[in-house]
């Protein structure tokens, strides 16, 4: 019996994977801005699409995707997929007042912070040397948000034994040379 201390196969495969694409600091930085400015746009711009209510809560485009994501983030990894599922539900709060907004205010947002992620996330890829993971695997724009959530928790000491699989496969995040050096 295989005993998993750092999250489920699938997790680990699929973290891995996109790590293989940022492995310099500070592309990961960029990602930190730019992924959440994306998923928020993505958000923004899905929660337009509506079709009722149900329980006072706007069915819209927005929420089934928010839910079929939070199911996936949680089959992938319950802790990180709880995360997940109350990120897009702040989300998906703050989003429907801006989709109720005028047609020019609510594109203002969703087109906005949806170009000015990917600007961010170019930068970052610039650094990188690299393209972005989702031009050679589309699940790259799912895993993006999650991947942002696994580096935070590394950077606050947290799933240790799960940071150390990912680097042991894709190789731990470069240090940068000091100019000069």
């Amino acid at each position: 019996m295989r005993i998993l201390v750092c999250g489920s196969p699938a997790l680990v495969d699929q973290l891995s994977s996109y790590a293989d694409y940022h492995r310099d600091p500070r592309n990961i930085f960029t990602h930190y801005i730019g992924v959440p400015m994306i998923m928020w746009a993505v958000v923004i711009l899905l929660a337009r699409v509506q079709w009722g209510l149900l329980a006072g809560v706007p069915l819209s485009l927005a929420l089934v995707a928010a839910s079929a994501a939070a199911v996936y983030y949680c089959r992938l990894d319950l802790r990180y997929g709880l995360f997940m599922t109350a990120l897009l539900a702040t989300m998906l709060a703050l989003a429907i007042p801006i989709a109720a907004q005028s047609s020019a205010l609510w594109l203002a947002w969703g087109l906005g912070l949806f170009g000015v992620g990917w600007v961010i996330q170019f930068i970052g890829h610039y650094y990188e040397g690299r393209k972005p993971a989702f031009f050679d695997d589309v699940m790259g724009l799912v895993i993006g948000p999650l991947f942002v959530v696994a580096e935070l928790s590394f950077a606050m000491g947290l799933r240790k034994p799960l940071q150390a699989e990912i680097e042991r496969r894709s190789g731990p995040v470069r240090r940068r040379e000091l100019a000069g050096a």
